[in-house]
C-alpha cells in the first residue's frame, strides 16, 4: 500500500512455472494411476478363467473363535478366505477338507490377505465351545490369525451355511450321524462367495465349479480319470489354487461384480 493505496503484487514468473510444471506432473501421474487401475480391471472383468459370482455374504455373522472372543465375519473383508464345515463328533467325515486347507495354510502361510475359516457345525453345549474350538485347532495345526476355528449358536449357524454360503443342505443328524455337505466356500475381498470357472479348450460355455472334494474322491474312486496325470481331487486342489491366486489379484474395486 503507498499513499492509501492498494498495489498489485510482485509477479514471481519462476515460482508460477515451478507451480504449474509440478501441477502438471501430478496431473500426469494422476492420469497413469487411473489409466492403469482401468486396465487391470479391464484386464481382470474380461479373464475368460475369471471365478464366477454366486452370491454374496451381507448379514453378519458373529461367531466365536478358539481363543475365546467373539468376532464378526466381516472382520476379513479386505481378505480372500476358505471356509470349511467340520463335525468335530465325526472327524472323518471332513477329513480330507481338513487336509486341504492344511496345505492352503501352509502354501499361503505369508500371506495376511488369505485367511482360512473352519466351521464348527457341533459344538455341544455353550460353555463347552470354546474349548472344543481350542482343542481341534491345536490337533489340526491351525494358528490365529490366519485360520479360524469358529462357530455360533448351531440352528444359527446351520441356517448360514445353507442360505448365506450356499451350501447343498442343511446340516442335520440321520440315524445318530451328521449328515452335511463338506464342499470348501470360497469368499473374494468384497465377502462375495465365487466359485471356478474352466474354459472349454474347443469352445462352448465355460464350465463353472465349486470345491465339492468329497464328490472329487468319489470319482476317483470309481476310476474316472481327469486326462492328466493329477487324481481328480488333485485336480480340484489345482483349480482351487489357481483360483484364489486370481482372487488376490484383485482388488476391493475390481470386485463389485
Amino acid at each position: 500500500m503507498e499513499n492509501g493505496k492498494m498495489q498489485p503484487a510482485s509477479r514471481d514468473e519462476k515460482k508460477l512455472r515451478r507451480t504449474a510444471w509440478v501441477l502438471v506432473a501430478i496431473a500426469v501421474v494422476g492420469g497413469i494411476m487411473i489409466f492403469s487401475a482401468y486396465e487391470r480391471y479391464a484386464s481382470n472383468a474380461n479373464r475368460a478363467d475369471r471365478p464366477s459370482y454366486v452370491g454374496e455374504l451381507r448379514h453378519n455373522l458373529p461367531v466365536v473363535r478358539q481363543d475365546g472372543k467373539r468376532v464378526a465375519l466381516d472382520e476379513l473383508r479386505g481378505k480372500v478366505w476358505v471356509i470349511n464345515s467340520i463335525s468335530v463328533s465325526q472327524p472323518e467325515s471332513c477329513e480330507l477338507t481338513v487336509q486341504v486347507m492344511q496345505k492352503m495354510a501352509k502354501k499361503y502361510a505369508s500371506r495376511a490377505d488369505v485367511a482360512l475359516i473352519s466351521m464348527i457345525i457341533d459344538p455341544g453345549p455353550a460353555e463347552q465351545a470354546v474349548d472344543k474350538l481350542r482343542a481341534e485347532a491345536e490337533r489340526q495345526g491351525a494358528q490365529l490369525p490366519q485360520w479360524w476355528f469358529a462357530t455360533t449358536e448351531p440352528v444359527i449357524l446351520h441356517k448360514y451355511l445353507k442360505d448365506k454360503c450356499k451350501l447343498g443342505m442343511l446340516p442335520h443328524q440321520k440315524d445318530g450321524k451328521w449328515v452335511y455337505d463338506s464342499s470348501l466356500v470360497l469368499v473374494d475381498r468384497n465377502l462375495k462367495l465365487r466359485k471356478a470357472v474352466v474354459p472349454q479348450k474347443r469352445g462352448g460355455p465355460p464350465f463353472v465349479t465349486g470345491f465339492d472334494f468329497a464328490q472329487a474322491a468319489g470319482w476317483d474312486a470309481k476310476g474316472i480319470k481327469t486326462g492328466t496325470d493329477k487324481s481328480n481331487v488333485e485336480e480340484m486342489q489345482a483349480l482351487l489354487e489357481a483360483t484364489i491366486e486370481i482372487l488376490l489379484q484383485e482388488t476391493q474395486r475390481d470386485t463389485k461384480s
